[in-house]
């Protein structure tokens, strides 16, 4: 057996002995990163730094300002929590349950505490910090999964226990933070004294678990969107009263034969909000604007036909306005910072044709509205006259209806401005949230592959662009919304799992978005999956997986 291996780094040839640990290599060459070391990715495999070397190959080292890197540290960082939360309260049996994203934090509460005090905060910061100062190692241990849920049963984790019901494999990889065990879904810091970077705030009855953003040597300011939390909460309490809060507890109500019964309730709980958004609508004669926008895969198309088809029964009549139609000829569309075109920049709109327009319509003119001709690139003119009525109003659809500069000239009584987004409302288990932005990459892989022939690997690769413009263009304006509205269905992962999962397996090993691919199968692999007799033509999931009645 070879005593040593060869290592390419940095464009480096490097020599090592065999089982050298990741973490002496990382410690060796951190001088030349600005944010700190937390993962290397080892021969395309994401790998912690408790790694050792056995092969020769390429390494490169991820950050905490990189998006795994930041997966990593706040899963360490929730452990720590626990371990911390633990000591303090050594035979209470407290447990933390994080609940799911708000901003650059976690909405977190604990577990048989109506509400949690600064005390309490003070006593757990503290402790947290101490555990951080004492740098302790994050050890991964394999263990029967049997055993490791007869660990999880003891500790009243039922909802790890359900998740873990359900796994295949014989052997599971759990975490030990001096002596917590828990298990996590993805990879975790090597030691804890890497973790300091954090802050807990009080928050309603629980606390929010605030982490850096931008600048990972710094914790982002705490200013929480108090409207995306109550459409949060309110999607979380009418989860709990389905008993589906969990991954697992899905997957027991499909075992259990109510696949039909869960399709049918959410469906009629979408059906209802969207009533009621519909009712406040027509109840003001002021409204003459609906201004609709949200983050990619939202599924702003089918929620668009059936607001409008709700309005139409209480005798409004809707028209759409798509704000693409308002697109500058793409030889005019200003450039990014990469000196790519921008499609995703307000710049590209013509700001002022459009308030020119909406107002003469509200000034009961006849108007000539443009359509955008995407194959050509240009704007044009075909015959769609518009003169808007007592009972008609306009339904308007694109990224930046919610910002102000869109519609600056038209009077506020008579916008109605709704927020929509995909805000998963499962969680994997009490300490591991479901991302948001995943539920809306797995319909996004699903949609293009069917109406688009784009694969996988393209739709993660240009996800992270993607992302990037929500996170200037759409996120920033979400509290200016009138009415917010959570389109995900409880089910829908079951359901996308059949349809994801082929496209995600055909991407190479020795790609780029291979890791991104792996991680996202890991996430599917959770979910049994359903079939989709039973789903409508109008649910918004048919957006993505096909068989709408809408023009989708």
């Amino acid at each position: 057996m070879a005593e040593n291996v060869r290592i390419k780094l940095n464009d480096n040839e490097i020599i090592m002995p065999v089982g050298t640990v990741l973490k002496t290599l990382a410690e060796k060459y951190q001088k030349d990163y600005s944010d700190e070391i937390i993962l290397a990715v080892y021969n395309n495999k994401l790998r912690e730094l408790n790694t050792r070397l056995v092969d020769d190959g390429e390494i490169s080292f991820v950050t905490v300002a990189e998006k795994n890197g930041k997966r990593a540290y706040r899963r360490s960082i929730i452990l720590l929590m626990e371990r911390a939360l633990e000591n303090i309260y050594l035979n209470e049996h407290l447990d933390i349950l994080v609940k799911y994203s708000l901003g650059a934090g976690y909405f977190c509460k604990i577990k048989g505490v109506d509400e949690v005090s600064e005390d309490l905060l003070e006593k757990l910061d503290f402790e947290m910090r101490q555990i951080i100062e004492q740098d302790v190692d994050i050890d991964k241990l394999t263990m029967k999964t049997d055993r490791a849920v007869n660990i999880f049963a003891n500790k009243g984790l039922d909802d790890k226990c359900k998740l873990l019901k359900y796994r295949t494999s014989s052997n599971i990889n759990i975490y030990d933070l001096d002596g917590y065990k828990d298990y996590y879904y993805g990879y975790m810091a090597p030691s804890t004294g890497m973790l300091g970077v954090f802050e807990l705030h009080k928050f309603e009855d629980g606390f929010v678990l605030q982490f850096a953003d931008k600048d990972s040597k710094k914790v982002a300011e705490f200013d929480p969107a108090k409207k995306l939390f109550n459409i949060l909460k309110a999607s979380d309490e009418w989860g709990q009263s389905m008993d589906i809060p969990t991954v697992g507890a899905l997957n027991d109500a499909v075992c259990a034969g109510k696949t039909r019964e869960i399709i049918l309730s959410q469906e009629a709980y979408m059906e209802r909000r969207i009533g009621a958004l519909a009712e406040k609508i027509a109840a003001d004669s002021n409204i003459k604007f609906v201004m609709i926008a949200g983050p990619s895969s939202s599924g702003k198309t089918t929620f668009s036909h059936r607001l409008s088809a709700q309005l139409n029964a209480l005798g409004v009549n809707p028209h759409p306005v798509p704000l693409d139609d308002y697109y500058l000829d793409r030889e005019l569309i200003p450039l990014d910072e990469f000196g790519e075109k921008d499609f995703e920049t307000i710049e590209g709109l013509d700001i002022e044709l459009f308030n020119s327009d909406m107002m003469k319509l509200l000034n009961c003119e006849r108007v000539l509205l443009p359509s955008f001709n995407f194959k050509t690139g240009k704007r044009e003119y075909r015959d769609h006259w518009m003169q808007l009525g007592k009972n008609d109003i306009l339904v308007i659809e694109g990224i930046h209806g919610l910002n102000e500069r869109m519609s600056h000239s038209l009077p506020k009584e008579n916008k109605f401005k709704i927020y929509i987004s995909a805000l998963t409302q499962l969680s994997i288990d009490e300490h591991n949230p479901l991302p948001t932005s995943d539920g809306r990459l797995i319909r996004r892989i699903v949609r293009d592959a069917r109406t688009r022939a784009t694969s996988a690997r393209e739709t993660i690769a240009m996800w992270d662009s993607v992302r990037r413009g929500e996170e200037k263009y759409i996120f920033p304006f979400q509290e200016e919304a009138d009415e917010m509205f959570n389109s995900a269905l409880v089910y829908e992962m079951a359901v996308l799992k059949t349809y994801a999962e082929p496209q995600l397996f055909a991407i190479p090993k020795d790609c780029p978005e291979y890791l991104e691919a792996k991680r996202l199968l890991k996430m599917l692999d959770y979910f049994l999956g359903i079939p989709t007799d039973d789903i409508g033509n109008n649910s918004l999931i048919r957006e993505f997986i096909g068989g709408s009645c809408f023009n989708v």
